[in-house]
């Protein structure tokens, strides 16, 4: 081993109760190994140690981008041909690794032992290293252990498995405190607690936190909103400490965002009148920034191929605030607690599938010939090799689109693809 909008619709007319279509077939999934490069820019000191081989290596080092003269806080303790072979102790060079690593990088104050496909394949257990190590390095390093293997997750739930993780350790209270969980980047989330701290909650704390000193507590008292929907084991982790959820759409879009806040401000008591002059004037910047972007959506349909887990509240706020009309929305997993206050605000119509057999689902898009799909990168290229406009599922969790000043943005990523194509065709036909 070696380091290296208000809910207005009627449920009766929503698609909450449409009869979900389930595959269990061959999917296309992209590793949960992905979430440490949008993790490890939010936690500040923090490190990501993925226990991998060097395909993991070189996955997070293409994803990331990291120039050569960076210093990243994450790596990934390499799997040599010996370790597989169950030649060497694997535990006793992860813990040595592990200490070079630490007396290198005092900083460190979180340490994610991050499982792969290689080190769960020879059952390293992980979970026990993690515990070992933290009594180690204890109270200086805290040490934690997520999977971000592939063989069964898509990529967004590295980001649930590791806040997941982290849940049971956080302290203990009874105060009565907003948690608002899921990482957003450090620009959307000043956005987030500027409006809800001109309505008067607070305090709020979030998950993950930048630093690990600012960790948020749960307890009983504690109600917790998410801002990510793809936090299904989170979402368990903070109910089992007792924690209560706000159920509420995402906050995408004006519409969206608007509902979430809504659902917040009104566990919260806050007034009509204070709502409605905290959120006015960026509700009013929202709707024309997104009327700007969205003239090439209006009329229009749209695919969603299963991949990110945002396919439901992005086809809520594609349908409901640009005018598009969905086919089929996939999703990876389907949670009803946490997707249903979307599903409300989707007029029935399209399906809603859950899993993926890539085969069928292929055969029901080239059928509906959408003018816009939604997928993974590694259906991307074919289907527009065959004449269909698409979006990269991926690129809508690594760009900021939440919240009412993003709202602009989120529009244009899918009106972009659109407007690329007309002006191709201009170009050929002229």
């Amino acid at each position: 081993m070696s380091l290296d909008l208000p809910a207005t619709l009627a449920k009766s007319t929503g698609c909450r109760d449409t009869p979900v279509l389930k595959e269990r077939g061959q999917r296309e999934v992209f590793c949960g190994l992905t979430g440490i490069i949008w993790l490890h820019r939010k936690m500040q000191d923090a490190f990501f140690l993925v226990v991998g081989s060097r395909t993991c290596a070189h996955l997070l080092q293409a994803a990331a981008g990291v120039m050569i003269f960076a210093e990243p806080r994450f790596g990934t303790a390499i799997l040599e041909e010996k370790d597989l072979a169950g030649l060497a102790d694997a535990n006793a060079e992860l813990d040595r690794e592990v200490q070079r690593l630490l007396s290198r990088r005092p900083d460190i104050k979180q340490l994610f032992l991050v499982g792969s496909c290689p080190s769960e394949v020879i059952k390293l257990d992980l979970a026990r290293a993690a515990e070992r190590l933290s009594g180690l390095h204890s109270p200086h390093v805290r040490v934690y252990n997520y999977s971000g293997s592939g063989i069964e997750t898509t990529f967004t739930q590295g980001e649930d498995a590791c806040l997941a993780a982290m849940v049971p350790t956080l302290a203990s209270t009874t105060a009565r405190e907003l948690l608002v969980v899921g990482a957003l980047p450090d620009v959307v989330e000043d956005q987030c607690l500027a409006l809800l701290s001109a309505m008067g909650i607070g305090p709020v704390r979030m998950l993950p936190a930048r630093r690990s000193g600012d960790l948020p507590a749960v307890g009983a008292n504690t109600v917790f909103a998410l801002v990510q929907p793809f936090l299904n084991d989170t979402h368990a982790a903070l109910t089992r400490r007792g924690a209560t959820h706000i159920a509420a759409p995402f906050p995408f879009g004006e519409a969206g965002t608007t509902a979430w806040l809504r659902a917040v401000a009104t566990e919260f008591g806050v007034d009509d009148a204070t709502f409605d002059r905290v959120t006015a004037a960026p509700r009013a910047r929202a709707l024309k920034a997104i009327a700007t972007q969205s003239a090439e959506l209006v009329g229009k349909s749209v695919f969603f191929f299963p991949d990110s887990q945002l396919e439901i509240p992005l086809a809520r706020f594609l349908t409901r605030e640009c005018g598009m009309t969905a086919i089929e929305i996939g999703t990876p997993y389907l949670h009803d607690a946490i997707h249903g206050p979307d599903l409300d605000l989707i007029a029935k119509g399209p399906t809603i599938s859950e899993g993926q057999d890539v085969e069928k689902q292929l055969d029901r898009q080239h059928a509906a010939n959408p003018d816009l799909t939604v997928c993974g990168l590694g259906l991307a290229n074919p289907l527009e090799a065959k004449g269909h406009t698409t979006k990269w599922a991926i690129e809508l969790v690594f760009t900021p689109v939440h919240f009412y000043e993003q709202a602009g943005d989120l529009a244009g990523l899918f009106s972009r693809p659109l407007r690329r194509k007309a002006l191709l065709q201009a170009g050929a036909n002229a």
